[in-house]
């Protein structure tokens, strides 16, 4: 597997292939993860950290050196059957050369909408005195500028994915999206699984921590995201000061997670006169984040960039409901009703949606066995199997074409060379 973020960077690409990587070994396979190498990381087995540049991308992501020789010199020394990379720029373009070098089958999956991360690259920010959070406000020539890149990366990017043997995709919209985009390869859908301890916690600890939280508020409500704009925290923000307005302040809201807007989603919740209600609890370690979940009642989400939104599931393995905005990723686990509620994204009927589950004891009791019901299906060791089976038939069907081609392309290829061979010998 390659990849151009990895542990210690918290993100979902490096949950998903630490997760498929480990299920994988466990189902008898030799995977081996090519990262980046950070400051802080820690040595694993089966894990080869190639060098990274030493500047960063807004002072958050680091730029792996695909240009880094050792890549290659490992993959050499060791004997690969096939290659799993899980980003199409970048480290893409090495798994690409390998794997037409050594005549290796490469699968791609596809994690993320690229171009809804333009905004870190400078040419693409928006102007200043613009605010981040509300696109209409972009200048015309921005707009613009935004539009041909986003062009340019869906030509980029479906010329990358259809080179490959296959590309898998986290959820069935994300399948449609890359259909609507031109790509000719097999996709099968992959979501990213999660672990049967997801659904394990520490009853002690989750009242401590709703104590600690919560103190005497009537509910809890979390979400567990990278503080970022794609992430629009800034919505959740607003949709709690109207469930304010109409109820009162009977919730507390724990942010979890870190990132660059931190200190402004602080600042807005302070004008928003949120400041005692909302708590920022920066990263937590990932094996005490159930606890978290069950030390709440309701998930909270606003992000419209998500490809599959693995949050969602580990929240609903603890039981939560979710009140989230409809977008790409979220429907596709959320059955609106059922398991939580998906609104158009718009602050008055997502804040009803809310009140609905807080108000309707019943109601919220019934969304939480489904939740709980709905997580089971994606558990990882299962996503793992249907992996290995993809990986099975393309590695079959590789060496039926290697037959065939030596079986009747190398047969008639000999003729012809004899053929000239003799006619040349008898010209002179």
């Amino acid at each position: 597997m390659m990849t151009n973020n990895y542990k210690p960077f918290i993100g979902g690409v490096p949950i998903s292939i630490e997760r498929l990587a480990e299920k994988l070994r466990k189902l008898g396979h030799e995977v081996y993860v090519f990262a980046p190498s950070y400051d802080a990381e820690v040595e694993e087995e089966y894990v080869i950290r190639y060098h990274s540049l030493k500047r960063k991308l807004r002072k958050e992501f680091i730029i792996p050196n695909i240009l880094d020789p050792m890549i290659e010199e490992k993959f050499r020394e060791l004997s690969f059957d096939l290659i799993h990379v899980h980003h199409p720029m970048l480290i893409g373009y090495i798994a690409e050369y390998l794997g037409r070098k050594y005549n290796i089958p490469v699968v791609l999956t596809y994690h993320t909408r690229y171009e809804q991360y333009l905004h870190y690259l400078k040419p693409f920010e928006r102007k200043k005195g613009c605010r981040q959070s509300s696109p209409g406000n972009e200048t015309a020539g921005n707009r613009l500028l935004i539009s041909s890149g986003e062009r340019l990366l869906a030509v980029h990017n479906r010329r990358i994915i259809n080179r490959c043997s296959m590309v898998f995709a986290p959820s069935p919209s994300m399948k449609q999206y890359l259909m609507e985009q031109g790509v000719l390869t097999d996709i099968e859908v992959i979501p990213t699984g999660i672990l049967e301890e997801e659904f394990e916690f520490n009853q002690e600890r989750a009242a401590s921590i709703r104590k600690q939280f919560g103190g005497n508020s009537a509910h809890v409500f979390c979400t567990v995201s990278r503080l970022e704009k794609e992430k629009n925290i800034e919505f959740l923000l607003e949709g709690l000061k109207a469930y304010q307005d109409r109820r009162g302040d009977d919730f507390r809201f724990l942010v979890i997670g870190e990132g660059g807007r931190r200190q402004l989603l602080a600042e807005r919740a302070r004008s928003l006169g949120l400041e005692e209600n909302i708590i920022f609890c920066g990263n937590i370690p990932h094996t005490e984040l159930s606890d978290y979940y069950h030390a709440c009642d309701v998930f909270l989400f606003a992000s419209t960039s998500e490809t599959q939104g693995i949050v969602l599931l580990e929240a609903m393995a603890a039981g939560l409901p979710v009140v989230a905005v409809k977008a790409s990723g979220v429907q596709d686990v959320i059955i609106d009703g059922r398991n939580g509620f998906m609104t158009k994204p718009e602050i008055s009927p997502w804040a009803d949606r809310l009140i609905q589950v807080v108000e309707n004891k019943e109601l919220r009791e019934q969304m939480q066995k489904r939740a709980l019901e709905e997580a089971k299906g994606y558990l990882a060791s299962n996503i793992a199997k249907k992996v290995q089976q993809h990986y099975q038939n393309i590695l079959y069907n590789r060496r039926l074409e290697q037959e065939y081609e030596y079986q009747n392309i190398y047969p008639i290829t000999s003729r012809i060379i004899s053929y000239l061979s003799e006619n040349n010998l008898k010209n002179r």
